[in-house]
């Protein structure tokens, strides 16, 4: 069976013969419309839009230089919030006239990750924003940056002259989780951690241990990796002992999940017998019973700043650090330390 010929895409000089102009006019409407009058504008437009006529934007890019691209690569299968972050790398794209190329990176092997950039570069992009997980060996991170614009998000103790970061000051949410339960009378406040090889709760834990020292307080924690059932689990192990805290800070808001049901298996009144602090403001965390005292962190402008800091470096901008303040969100699950606890 003889196999039917796919039929030429349209060109330009056949849009101009359709709307009886020359080559330069239709350039001249796809370019620069403005030097074009309104009737003639009109009559190439028609004969696009009845040609179905779509320029090659990639030639284009490589003849002018700009391709009004971005790139942004998923570094890792477990970034929090990821669709929150993306409407504010959408948003800010769009309100700086770029397209957004997407890409991801699943923690296979580290030259993977520059390679996705690389093909990035080839399709010329004019900077990419990296949204990581965990923090990025920076040897990797500078080799990207000789090549074009980057900035990285969420990127922890990156320290490159030549790449912009942005993330959400951990620390800083950390001291006003733990100086929150401090001014309720609480002294005994145990943390209970995320996994700690991840940025996020190293952050976190080292902002909980300066507010303890700041106070003259004793450290305790106990290590659990995120999950409510380690939350679960690291509160058993609280209550067991025979000096029990009055107050935990925990590692994210699905450990305390994981947390106010072991608390509420062993009969302990919350927060009158013991007062409870996430991290995150997760969807839902103003449900729990009792609703979750937390730190919200403002993932939108997270993304937004990402990509601003990205068009500020592709104009010519010095890389800069940015980190965006969160916030906590008080409810029913602290409150004040119980009289002779």
């Amino acid at each position: 069976m003889q196999q039917r010929k796919r039929a030429k895409a349209p060109s330009m000089v056949d849009v101009a013969h359709a709307a009886g102009v020359g080559l330069v006019t239709v350039s001249r409407v796809l370019n620069d419309p403005d030097v074009v009058s309104e009737e003639t504008r009109q009559r190439v437009q028609e004969a696009i839009d009845r040609l179905g006529y779509r320029r090659n934007d990639l030639a284009r890019a490589l003849k002018s230089g700009r391709s009004t691209t971005i790139g942004v690569v998923i570094a890792g299968s477990e970034v929090f919030e990821l669709s929150s972050i993306l409407r504010g790398v959408d948003g800010a794209a769009q309100a700086a006239g770029y397209w957004v190329s997407l890409a991801s990176w699943q923690h296979g092997a580290i030259a993977r990750l520059s390679e996705l950039v690389d093909r990035l570069a080839d399709q010329a992009v004019e900077g990419v924003a990296i949204v990581a997980d965990h923090p990025l060996e920076p040897a990797v991170v500078e080799r990207m940056a000789a090549r074009l614009p980057v900035t990285v998000v969420r990127s922890g103790d990156l320290d490159l002259p030549s790449v912009s970061s942005v993330e959400i000051d951990q620390r800083v949410g950390a001291r006003l989780a733990t100086q929150h339960l401090l001014d309720q009378g609480h002294r005994r406040v145990v943390h209970l951690t995320g996994r700690l090889d991840a940025f996020d709760a190293q952050a976190r834990q080292s902002g909980w241990a300066d507010t303890m020292r700041d106070a003259g307080l004793p450290e305790d924690q106990l290590e659990g990796d995120f999950t409510a059932a380690s939350g679960y689990r690291l509160t058993q192990e609280v209550l067991s002992r025979a000096d029990r805290p009055t107050a935990l800070f925990v590692g994210n808001d699905l450990m305390a999940v994981g947390v106010l049901a072991a608390l509420a298996q062993a009969g302990v009144d919350v927060p009158g017998d013991m007062s409870v602090v996430g991290f995150d403001d997760m969807a839902g965390a103003d449900f729990l019973v009792p609703a979750l005292t937390t730190v919200r962190q403002d993932f939108v402008t997270l993304g937004r700043t990402s990509i601003e800091s990205l068009v500020a470096l592709i104009g010519g901008h010095q890389p800069e650090h940015h980190l965006i303040p969160p916030s906590l969100v008080v409810r029913a699950s602290s409150g004040p330390v119980a009289p002779g606890a």
